[in-house]
């Protein structure tokens, strides 16, 4: 039986979405080493360097919600479009600015310009797919994301190597090449007319109608998401500076680290999923949570590449479960003439943890160690597995 047999009837619409991915995340290397970048090249102490992140975070989170609804009105291909041309033309300025409290603004409008992106992303691969195929697409726009991702931030640990700024410019052109793309390709969507009602009561649900704010089951669920992202952010946060700083490792080989990662998603998320399809979103949450929790509390007693590679392994797993089935979850719980809406929030759970989680982590790295914090990400994770139980048992019991 063909593993990957779930590709063949995802809309070429959705296709051409994920080459455009794969070309703006084979240039993506800012981000992962921003804090690096901003304690060796601009020369500021590991704590401000979390405050950039947290800079962007923040960005991001006033972005979500707002873009979720502009993609609803206004299409979410030309806001994707507009958003990547932009955003490659920002990266490119980054490069000249050295003074902190610039950066800082800098940082706030490139996470709005390129954080544009994600509802509008997610939005475009519900409306464009039926419910059967979604964690199949999701796992492919993924597939894209982790296959440039194990191309970007490999060439940026030796680009680092060389000059800083470089990162910036190739990131930028990327970003610039794959808004052109989008254009060129004459990509035509279409809305599908889903019986949403009916999908939903097959797993217990029922739609909400009025503020999203009176959706219980969605606010909850957005609840349970943050403890797990926030460890899960410790790859942009506290993991490089914890592999790089303290023990000792070189930054082109916490690069080749980060591509286990991605490499491991390639290969194996795609079928991961397919062979998922029919399992309950709400138990796989938790499955993917709880690795999570365990792949990075296991850094406690990390003290080779071998362990470290482990620990890794654990959490990707946890990764290629818990992403497409909580995007998935999104566009079961959303009505669909607001589904940007709805991805726009879910997405303002990730910029949340995003805007915090790395620079918490940098904290505790820096001021309790590396015990209080992987013990802490485990914790999370924990809280997270549970309120996913929780959420299922809840909706069951209502019905």
């Amino acid at each position: 039986m063909n593993p990957w047999r779930g590709l063949k009837n995802i809309p070429h619409s959705v296709w051409m979405l994920a080459l455009a991915t794969l070309i703006n995340r084979s240039g993506t290397m800012v981000l992962p080493f921003l804090v690096i970048y901003m304690t060796r090249k601009i020369g500021v102490s590991i704590a401000l360097a979390g405050v950039v992140l947290s800079f962007y975070g923040a960005g991001a989170l006033v972005t979500a919600p707002f873009v979720g609804r502009l993609s609803d009105k206004f299409g979410s291909l030309k806001v994707m479009k507009i958003s990547l041309i932009a955003t490659g033309f920002l990266l490119i300025l980054y490069s000249f600015i050295t003074n902190f409290i610039v950066i800082l603004g800098v940082t706030l409008l490139w996470a709005v310009i390129s954080e544009a992106f994600r509802p509008a992303n997610l939005s475009l691969i519900s409306d464009e797919t039926e419910p059967g195929q979604r964690k199949t697409a999701f796992a492919l726009n993924r597939l894209a994301i982790n296959l440039g991702m194990s191309i970007g931030p490999v060439i940026g640990g030796f680009l680092a190597g060389v000059n800083f700024s470089l990162l910036f410019y190739v990131n930028g052109t990327m970003s610039i090449l794959a808004g052109i793309f989008l254009i060129i390709s004459n990509v035509e969507t279409k809305r599908h007319v889903l019986n949403t009602k009916d999908d939903s009561k097959k797993l217990g649900l029922e739609k909400k109608s009025g503020s999203i704010f009176k959706d219980k089951t969605f606010l909850l669920f957005m609840l349970a998401l943050i403890p797990v992202e926030l460890v899960f952010f410790q790859f942009l946060g506290a993991l490089p500076l914890y592999i790089i700083q303290s023990l000792k490792i070189p930054a082109s080989t916490f690069g080749i680290l980060m591509a286990v990662n991605t490499v491991l998603i390639i290969i194996v998320e795609v079928p991961l999923n397919n062979a998922m399809s029919n399992w309950d979103d709400r138990k796989s949450l938790a499955l993917g949570a709880l690795l999570c929790a365990i792949g990075y509390g296991a850094m406690i007693f990390s003290q080779n590449i071998l362990f470290i590679t482990l620990t890794i392994v654990i959490w990707t797993f946890g990764e290629m479960i818990f992403f497409p089935s909580s995007a998935s979850y999104t566009a079961i719980l959303s009505p669909e003439n607001r589904r940007g809406e709805y991805m726009g929030y879910f997405q303002m759970t990730f910029s949340f943890s995003l805007m915090i989680g790395p620079w918490i982590g940098a904290l505790a790295l820096s001021n309790f160690g590396h015990i209080i914090l992987w013990s802490g990400a485990f914790i999370l994770g924990l809280i997270s597995t549970f309120l996913f139980l929780f959420i299922s048992k809840k909706r069951i019991n209502l019905h």
